[in-house]
Order: structure tokens, then C-alpha cells, then sequence
């Protein structure tokens, strides 16, 4: 009876030290991202004005409104390249593909090989192919080619996950209704898989974002006075725009990277809740 009482006693003492443990883990990495959050916003968003976010680039403002233009294009315009793609490939993994088929396998090799590549390689890749090559020159339109296939992983391997998390009595009742296979993924799948996928496209933004090495190297360094949608134009996005103040060293370029960043920030949360607002919604509907 004693020893019953004992090894019951040091179960739960160990597990009482594991929930202590996880919880101290939880709050280390809660503390840790408060702590940058703050001490990135807290310096940044005093020199956030209207000539910094709307004004013209010089010496005194050091605008960002052309890289805030620039980012904006890479977004969406890689997004609108790469989702199409990934999720088609998504279905054709989860869907199509039967079990052991070569190409399955070739696939998934090359989907684990590009999530694993260094950004600086691919930056290396999209100067070497899209800027020189293919006669893009430094560019937004090299950029977003290079970081079109950079997301690519993190929307194939998202998007597929959330296709086959979808219940198979989804399409066995579809099935059996008279539809086609191809309707049963496009009207039944797709939808109830949709929060799953917007997730990775989640994912895919805030690595557009933050990407810097691979941008140098093919859409530029160059802020322009009169930011325009020219996709041959060489443009600095937000987080490259960031850096270069960054290694500036001045006391007025520091403050100016802090809001950078702030507004990196900013936009990374604004997109995020929104999206997750957005799938939440979508699975709602697609439940009822």
C-alpha cells in the first residue's frame, strides 16, 4: 500500500514539473515577443508621421511610401502567381495522385528541397535567371518571380494537409449524389479545406514581408521619388528599406528603421487578423 501511495506521489509530482515546465515555456516565449514587440514599437512609432508613410524620399524624411508600394505589389501580385499553383498542386497530391506514384514522390522532394533552400539562394537564382537570363534587370518583377517560388513549400504543404484533414463521408456523399469528382473538390473539398489553406497563405505573406537577402539581389535597393506601379522599376520593399537604414549607422536612419518596423508590424497583425477572420467566416459557411 505504501509503495502504491509513493509511486502515485512521484507521478504526480512529475507531473505536476511538466505542467510547470510547459507553462514557464509558454510564458518564456509569450515575455520574449512582447518584449520585441515593444521595444521595436516603442521606438518606432514616434517617428511615424504623414511625410514618412506619404511624403518624398529625401535626406531629412527618408520616406518609406515607395517601398510601402513596392511591398504592396510583391504581396499580392506573388500571391496571385503562387496560391493558383500550390493549391493545384495540392489537389493533385491529395486527390489524384495514387499511393506510391514516382511523381508523387518527385514532388514531394522538390517541396522539401525548396523549403529547406537558404533566401540568399534564391536570391542568387533570381539574379542569375530572371534578372540576367531572362533580361528582367533588377527589378519589382524579378522579386516577384524569385519569391513566387520561395512561398511555393509553404502553400503546397499547407493546402495539403488542409485538403486531406477534410472528412472522405464529404466526398463519398458528394460522390454518391451524382457529382463529378472534379465538382465534388471544387464545390465540397476546396471550401471546407479553405481555412486550412488561408492559413498558409498567411504564412506565405509574412515570409514575403520579412524577406530581405533574395530582394536585394533582384528587385533593388532603389527608392524612388515618385513611387509608380512600373514593374521594371528597381524598388526597395519595406523590410529591404529597413536594412539599408539599419547599416546606415546614423542616429536619424536608426529611428526611421524603428518605424520601418513598426509599420512592418503593424501590417504583418492588420493582415493576420484579418485573414484569420476571413477563414473562420469561410469554415462557418462551409459547415452550415
Amino acid at each position: 500500500m505504501d509503495r502504491s501511495m509513493n509511486n502515485l506521489n512521484k507521478r504526480k509530482a512529475k507531473a505536476m514539473m511538466l505542467k510547470a515546465f510547459v507553462w514557464l515555456c509558454g510564458i518564456l516565449t509569450v515575455g520574449i515577443l512582447i518584449y520585441i514587440l515593444l521595444f521595436i514599437l516603442l521606438r518606432g512609432i514616434p517617428n511615424i508621421n504623414l511625410k514618412f508613410l506619404f511624403g518624398e524620399y529625401n535626406s531629412e524624411t527618408l520616406s518609406a511610401f515607395s517601398s510601402i508600394v513596392a511591398t504592396v505589389q510583391m504581396i499580392v501580385l506573388s500571391l496571385l502567381i503562387s496560391v493558383p499553383i500550390g493549391v493545384f498542386c495540392a489537389i493533385y497530391l491529395a486527390e489524384y495522385a495514387k499511393r506510391g506514384n514516382k511523381a508523387v514522390k518527385a514532388i514531394r522532394l522538390a517541396v522539401d528541397t525548396l523549403a529547406g533552400i537558404p533566401s540568399i539562394v534564391y536570391g542568387l537564382f533570381g539574379m542569375i535567371f530572371f534578372v540576367n537570363i531572362l533580361g528582367f534587370r533588377t527589378s519589382v518583377l524579378s522579386g516577384i518571380f524569385t519569391i513566387s517560388i520561395m512561398i511555393l513549400p509553404v502553400i503546397i504543404s499547407s493546402s495539403e494537409e488542409a485538403i486531406k484533414q477534410v472528412p472522405d463521408t464529404y466526398r463519398e456523399g458528394s460522390l454518391g449524389l451524382g457529382a463529378t469528382r472534379l465538382r465534388t473538390v471544387f464545390h465540397i473539398v476546396l471550401p471546407s479545406a479553405m481555412p486550412g489553406i488561408l492559413s498558409g497563405v498567411i504564412l506565405a505573406i509574412g515570409r514575403i514581408v520579412g524577406e530581405t537577402a533574395a530582394l536585394i539581389f533582384t528587385s533593388g535597393t532603389n527608392v524612388l521619388k515618385n513611387p509608380s506601379l512600373n514593374l521594371f522599376a528597381s524598388q526597395r520593399t519595406l523590410s529591404v528599406h529597413m536594412y539599408m537604414l539599419a547599416s546606415e549607422g546614423l542616429p536619424h536612419s536608426r529611428n526611421m528603421a524603428f518605424a520601418t518596423g513598426s509599420i512592418l508590424i503593424i501590417a504583418v497583425f492588420i493582415v493576420n487578423y484579418a485573414t484569420t477572420k476571413l477563414a473562420g467566416r469561410i469554415g462557418r459557411l462551409s459547415n452550415d
